[in-house]
This record gives C-alpha cells, structure tokens and sequence, in this order.
C-alpha cells in the first residue's frame, strides 16, 4: 500500500500556520498557474482523473469545465463544508487544521473558471474551524493571495465565509446555494445545474473543501504522479473518519486502493471492545458490506460493483453482539428528522419506514420487508436531491444482510 499523505499530517496542535504551509510548497501552484492560462489548470485537473470528495465521487473537471464555458464577468465558487453527517468529521479536520490549501484551490477554481468570488460553506456550530478559516483568509489577504492584483498578475477573486444552518440537508449543493442567497437551506430543482445558473443566477463551480484542497498539490507535482497514487478510478488519496469504536480515533488520509481493514486495524488500532466485526457501513448514506469484505479495496468501482460506495468516508461496524434493528432504526431515525419536509415522497418513505421498523423493534410479526420494498421502489428517484435513495441504502442492505437478525426481533425463527 502507497503511503503517500497529500493533505495532512498529525497535528494534535493547532492550525497549520501561513509559514509552515508556504515551507510545505503553499501557493506554488497558484504563483504557477496565474503565470500560464486558466486552460493549464483546467487541462491539469482533468488529466489528473480528480473526483469529488463530497460523496458522489463526480469527476471535478467536468463542474469546471461547465463553469468556465459560459458566458458573462460574473461567475462564483463555492467550497461546500456542510458537513453534518453522523460518524464524519473530515471536513471539519480539514479546515480547522489546513484552511489555507482549501483557500488555495478555491483561488485557482476562480481562476479556470473566471470567478471573481468565493464562499467557504461551514456549518454554524463549526467554532474552531471557523476561526482557523478567518484566521487564513486574514493572511491571504494581507499577503496579497486575495483581494484586487493577486499575486501582482491583476486577477481579483475575495473568499467570504457564509455560515449554515446545522442541518443535514443543508449540505446538499443546491440547498447550501440557497442559503448563501438568504433563503431556507432547502434543495433545488436540477436542472439547471450550479454551473450553468447557480449563486444569484450565475454559473457556480460547487466543490467539497477536501476535493479543493487536492488541487494545488495535483498541479504542483503534475497529473501523472497524481495519477500514481490511488487506483485509476479514483487516483489520489481520501480522509476517513474512525469514531469511539475503534482504539485510535480519529481522521485518516489513505490512498485509493486500502482496504477496510487497513484503515481499521493499520490506522484505528482494531475495535476497542475487542470483538468481531459483522458487517461495515461506509457512510451513514451507504449500503452495509459483509466483514468478508474487510479486504475489499476502497474505491469508487470496487465498491459499486459490491452494491455500496464510499459516500464521505465516516466508517462504522456492527460488532458482535450488536442489536442491528435498532441501529437500523436509529439511522432510518436520523433521516426523518432531517428530511426537510420539501418533497412528498421523501416524507413518505423517511416516516413510514421508522414506523415498520418500530413495529420489528417490538415484535409485530412478519411482512416488514415486502412493505419497505414497496415504500422504497415507490419513492425511488423522486425527490429534489438524493436523500431518498441515501436513507433507503442502510435499510434495505441491512434487511438482507441481517435477514435473520429481523425474522427474530419480529417474533419469528425465519426471514418472512
């Protein structure tokens, strides 16, 4: 396993500061870039095979591109650290820790694309990255790396921070351009996308804070080497979270191409109880694999192709002895409360499967699984953003893997 870091280092201290991140290679990039054309960085990013980090794994190049295609002076960019999913906190590492390598592939989106203005997303409850991030852009600024002239090459681009409601759903792009606007942080329709008509109608280039901050280190050391690290679905390296069940806690950087159990026991030291995994759950958004999987490789494809996805890298396990309807309820819990009430079905699908799952819980008898099939092919698809077919991945992968763990708790030997 390749044990290149790109972004992080163990910092038990503070924020990187403006001096350790220039002695690290800082701004290289963008002193580069602005001395060639916003086609090198475009050019670069799409060679490098960059995709998002926010959960969808979509090729960066091509949200780019799309911005940097249309017409008109007034374009914006917009790093998307709504990070408001249980059992994640990569996000939140990332800019309290690095803020200035976000702020750096903020300005060299704005640059491809003919931005003039950015947003660093953050959820309002985020005290210390928030400060970290103010504390960066102070620096940039003062130093020149924003405002009017960067880097004396007369290009203007400012970030401004926009502080979010601590909701999830207010991570979702369209809804995180909606707050910036003033309005409830609710999804929108698509299409149009953000890059064609996004903030106050113009094109917006909408990324996660860690697929910004990759940037500059792709273009500082090239495409190919870029390329190098990871697997050719998805080059490069990812942060994943390892919560209270494991020995070492934490945020881990690891290549592409790892395994589960690589990051459990190489990174977080195994589980803390000491028993057997069942079954891991990638994201809360993610479909449950198998402990036979602990050795499947962590990418895009690999993961597809199990029925499953990476989505933000905040990695769970069912353990031993663990009671799965009600962690199954616990997640179908969460995305009720925190559907935004918007789309029907999506209320439909969120409440009607806590109810059956209550109604497992307390040993109602058979007949669950033939409702949720139903409740979710009906709802498949319909809402404005994907949170229907991310609350329904948990359940349903849950009702097959642990088909005999429900047909007990319903008050039966066998799987109805």
């Amino acid at each position: 396993m390749s044990t290149h870091i790109l972004l992080t280092k163990d910092r038990a201290a503070g924020p990187q500061t403006f001096a350790e991140f220039r002695a690290e290679g800082g701004l290289l990039a963008l002193e580069t870039a602005l001395a060639a054309a916003p086609e090198a960085v475009l050019a670069a990013l799409e060679s490098s095979g960059l995709r998002g980090r926010g959960g969808a794994g979509f090729p960066a190049a091509v949200k780019w591109r799309l911005a940097a295609s249309q017409p008109g002076p007034d374009k914006y960019v917009l790093a998307n650290g709504g990070e408001h999913e249980p059992g994640s906190d990569k996000d939140k590492h990332l800019v309290e820790h690095y803020p200035h390598k976000v702020l750096e592939g903020m300005v060299l989106c704005g640059f491809a694309t003919g931005a003039s203005r950015g947003y660093l997303y953050l959820i309002e409850d985020m005290a210390a990255p928030l400060a970290a991030a103010e504390h960066a852009i102070i620096e940039l600024r003062d130093a020149g790396w924003l405002g009017a002239d960067i880097g004396g090459r007369g290009f203007a681009f400012d970030i401004e921070i926009h502080r979010a409601p601590t909701t999830y759903v207010a991570g979702e792009e369209t809804a995180a351009l909606e707050s910036v606007e003033g309005r409830p942080a609710k999804p929108r329709a698509k299409p149009p996308y953000p890059g064609e008509s996004g903030l106050f109608g113009k094109p917006t280039t909408v990324n996660n804070v860690e697929t910004f901050a990759h940037v500059p280190y792709l273009l500082r050391h090239g495409a190919a080497h870029y390329r190098s690290i990871g697997t050719a679905d998805c080059p490069g390296t990812m942060l994943f979270t390892l919560g209270q069940q494991v020995l070492r806690p934490g945020v881990y950087e690891l290549p592409f191409g790892s395994t589960f159990r690589q990051l459990l026991d190489g990174c977080g030291g195994g589980l803390r109880s000491g028993g057997e995994v069942r079954a891991i759950l990638p994201a809360l958004s993610c479909a449950w694999l198998g402990a036979e999987h602990l050795d499947a490789v962590m990418d895009r494809a690999t993961l597809r192709d199990l029925g499953s996805s990476l989505g933000c890298g905040g990695v769970t396990f069912i353990e031993s002895g663990d009671d799965v309807v009600a962690r199954a309820l616990d997640i179908a819990q969460f995305f009720m409360d925190e559907q935004c009430g918007l789309c029907p079905p999506c209320r439909m699908q969120t409440n009607q499967a806590v109810h059956v799952l209550r109604g497992v819980a307390a040993g109602k008898g058979p007949g669950y699984a033939e409702k949720l099939e139903k409740l979710t092919a009906f709802a498949r698809g319909k809402g404005r953003c994907s949170l229907i077919e991310m609350a329904a991945a948990p359940l349903m992968s849950a009702l097959r893997l642990f088909e005999a763990d429900f047909a007990r708790a319903a008050g039966g030997d066998a799987a109805p």
